[in-house]
């Protein structure tokens, strides 16, 4: 008869279902570890970036009566500027109308003129 030994099968320590300390659950463990720490870092990264943001927000705020001073402003000094063109040069808006209408009204006068002139050479 022959015997023949098998060689061990694993070096590593066996594997236990109900044994916790397995290198599997030790590595396990340290990752799961391992990623609390990177998000309990986050959550605070992200809180502090929430606090900065609501502080420029709360800055924004604080100039929303100048933005309306300066818009009233602005809308002040905008019709301020127009009445004083129409006050200063009246003529000239009459004057481009008139100017654009006469065009208008000389061809429309050409018209009349000769709708006139055919009346008249026939009275």
């Amino acid at each position: 008869m022959s015997t023949t030994t098998k060689p061990p099968a694993q070096t590593s320590p066996p594997q236990n279902p109900g044994n916790p300390n397995t290198y599997f659950h030790q590595q396990r463990s340290l990752l799961v570890s391992e990623i609390a720490t990177a998000l309990d870092t986050t959550l605070h990264q992200l809180n502090r970036l929430n606090r900065s943001l609501e502080s420029l927000t709360a800055v924004g705020n604080e100039f929303s009566s100048v933005e309306a001073l300066w818009t009233q402003f602005e809308g002040v000094m905008g019709s301020a500027a127009q009445q004083q063109q129409q006050n200063a040069d009246p003529t000239a808006k009459s004057g481009q109308g008139a100017e654009e209408g006469s065009g208008e009204k000389s061809q429309s006068g050409n018209e009349d003129d000769d709708g006139q002139q055919e009346n008249d050479q026939t009275s």
